[in-house]
């Protein structure tokens, strides 16, 4: 069996981006915020926290053995926000992670064209690697609109997650020390 993990320290190093950016965009709103639908027919950010955590949960729980739909998963109820406090929704959304990120750190590549189900569908775990991070990040790019929105009405300010507006030529010469900005041009170079 081979020891390599290309692909899943690939798969591995892009949940734990996607985590990070629901997370970071959720500590920069209000409690109250994060319980705040942007309209009558979304979900809250906790909500939607609450869902990828019942997925991931159930999706990644022994999931050679069983199929990724468990019994006792009750999707409906994912998308009702009854949390007491700041701390229960981060304590459930860390149980979701949990399951998915001890199973990433025992496989290897090998272990990808291993079978699954995922509601009775088989799988490859390559597959439903792939299924559940376009998933995830689906539900992420909602968590980080709605935070940046709430935060915007909130009048507070925002840390952006990734380039600032604007900012691309700044960090594209910050990461290569032979690329110049514009701005840092001498006069007397060519364009």
């Amino acid at each position: 069996m081979s020891n390599r993990r290309i692909v899943i320290d690939a798969f591995a190093a892009e949940f734990a981006r996607y985590r990070g950016l629901a997370e970071k965009s959720a500590a920069q709103v209000a409690w109250s915020e994060l319980r705040t639908p942007l309209d009558p027919e979304t979900n809250s950010i906790a909500a939607i926290m609450k869902h990828v955590a019942g997925n991931l949960r159930s999706r990644w729980t022994d999931p050679f053995t069983t199929d990724g739909e468990k019994p006792w998963r009750d999707r409906d109820t994912e998308f009702i926000d009854d949390f007491e406090s700041r701390d229960a929704l981060l304590h459930l959304w860390q149980s979701g992670w949990t399951p998915l990120e001890s199973l990433l750190a025992e496989c290897t590549d090998a272990d990808l064209d291993r079978s699954l189900l995922i509601r009775s569908e088989p799988h490859t775990f390559a597959r439903a690697l792939a299924r559940s991070a376009t998933h995830t990040s689906y539900h992420v790019g909602q968590i980080v609109q709605a935070s940046r929105l709430l935060a915007s009405r909130a009048g507070a300010a925002w840390e952006t997650l990734t380039i600032a507006r604007g900012g691309s030529a700044r960090f594209n010469a910050s990461n290569d020390p032979g690329v110049a900005t514009p701005g840092d041009r001498d006069s007397t170079s060519p364009a």
